[in-house]
């Protein structure tokens, strides 16, 4: 059985016909991004525009991991997940990579393969990129201060969602070279929405993994901005206290 859609922007150009079901999407020859155990991603050229595809297949190497096979059967899906998120992001005003075609094949009531393609966003890198670049910019007060604003916007409208991104790293977040950058939220295969006390540790470490770079990028002032601007306060409060207590020891002893 096979699911496959195609975005309708995009079905009766050349790119519809390129990546217009799943056997000519896993057959693409692009060039290579990344390469994971479950996962890999293409760059391609099509009709003068870039598009990554991210192709799935098999159970990875791990069988325990992977619930010894039993996965493909009783699992969520990965590339489900990643596509319903990116969705999810556009719904809340969040701006993310737009979906040009995405789906999965199933036999035997098993999980085989799927992938997803994304066109490009013009004209931008992630902001690790820019960190362990030295790009200038990171030291432009005011470029920093938009860039930081929305970060702390977006993810708080993660949370306040319910929804935690669950690997909220600055290699994530893509920033375009305009003169009043925005900022764009990607790759999120693992989020999903919490309550209690589940979704405080998730939020926690959300805001571990941004301060994770954040503190060797940036001043104190600037991190505490940061929060203020995620909290919509002017200070802090006691609870406040606490939580950024919990984020700073976060990876204490995990690395």
């Amino acid at each position: 059985m096979r699911n496959w859609w195609v975005n309708p922007q995009y079905a009766a150009g050349e790119a519809g016909t390129q990546f217009g079901d799943i056997e000519r999407v896993f057959a693409l020859d692009g060039e290579p991004i990344a390469k994971a155990p479950l996962s890999r991603v293409l760059r391609v050229s099509v009709g003068g525009k870039r598009y990554y595809v991210k192709c799935y297949s098999g159970n990875g190497k791990n069988l325990r991991r992977r619930w010894f096979g039993l996965r493909r059967w009783l699992g969520p899906l990965r590339v489900r997940a990643e596509w319903r998120n990116l969705l999810a992001f556009r719904s809340w005003g969040i701006p993310t990579a737009t979906l040009v075609a995405y789906g999965f094949e199933r036999r035997f009531g098993g999980f085989v393969r799927g992938a997803l393609v994304t066109e490009e966003i013009p004209d931008t890198r992630d902001l690790a990129y820019l960190a362990h670049s030295d790009d200038p910019r990171l030291a432009d007060h005011a470029w920093l201060a938009q860039v930081s604003r929305q970060v702390a916007s977006l993810t708080r409208t993660l949370h306040d969602a319910r929804f935690a991104h669950n690997d909220l790293k600055w290699r994530n977040l893509l920033v375009d070279g305009g003169p009043s950058p925005t900022v764009y939220l990607i790759d999120c295969p693992t989020g999903n929405t919490y309550r209690g006390a589940v979704l405080e540790y998730r939020i926690v470490k959300d805001l571990a993994c941004l301060d994770k770079l954040a503190k060797n990028k940036l001043s104190r002032s600037q991190r505490l901005r940061f929060y203020l601007d995620y909290a919509r306060q002017t200070s802090l409060g006691e609870g406040d206290r606490q939580r950024i207590a919990r984020i700073v020891h976060f990876f204490d002893g995990r690395e």
